[in-house]
């Protein structure tokens, strides 16, 4: 059997987990996947960037659906854009909907493409950015220490899951309504089921 600490993460996944752990679970470990509006949304956006290619804008190489990977922490996947510039300079941009705003799970992903480029090119990356779709905006973002610290521990907790087999328990709040796993998640059955059991162990200890 495998070392749980060879299995190779998907950037995706770190997204995912940071979002919701569960979702993450659901997606990476049980493979179940649904559209909704915002996945649709998504797909839409990088339809954009889901082309190889490359281009020069102004002295600037511009590759678009770039594989990277890191063989240090086992992660893989695609950087929607990177731009490679005339100092040498490499500054990854993701590509999201909806407006511009400060989201930790866009963030992670970012960060973790950072650290494969600098692996891959033996050169920092300090920065890269978010282009948020709706507002046509980008958001730059520092890869600070701290970030590149929850790549590394998101990705030991996503495979200590897959190791373990086991789904990590549903969150029931705000970000259920706009998951497009709700249904197959059902985390308000599950909550309400987690709540009956309590009161049964509270009773049965009562009477004791």
């Amino acid at each position: 059997m495998a070392n749980s600490a060879d299995e190779i993460v998907a950037l995706s996944a770190l997204q995912h987990w940071i979002y919701c752990p569960r979702q993450c679970g659901l997606i990476h470990l049980e493979q179940a996947f649904e559209d909704n509006v915002h996945t649709a949304r998504g797909q839409a956006v990088h339809h954009l960037v889901d082309t190889p290619g490359y281009e020069i804008k102004s002295g600037v190489r511009v590759e678009r659906a770039l594989p990277v990977w890191c063989d240090r922490l086992n992660l893989i996947g695609k950087a929607d854009l990177v731009e490679f510039h005339p100092d040498d300079s490499v500054y990854p941009v993701e590509f999201k909907h909806g407006a511009k705003r400060q989201k930790l799970h866009d963030d992670i992903q970012l960060a973790a493409q950072a650290i494969c480029l600098e692996e891959m090119l033996n050169r920092p990356v300090p920065k890269g950015a978010i282009f948020h779709a709706t507002s046509h905006r980008r958001r730059e973002v520092s890869i600070t220490p701290e970030l590149k610290q929850l790549v590394e521990e998101t990705a030991n907790a996503i495979r200590a899951m897959l190791a373990s087999g086991k789904l990590p328990p549903p969150v029931n709040d705000a970000r259920c309504r706009e998951c497009s796993l709700k249904e197959i998640c059902q985390p308000e059955a599950l909550a309400e089921r987690g709540r009956l059991e309590r009161l049964r162990e509270e009773l049965f200890s009562a009477a004791g």
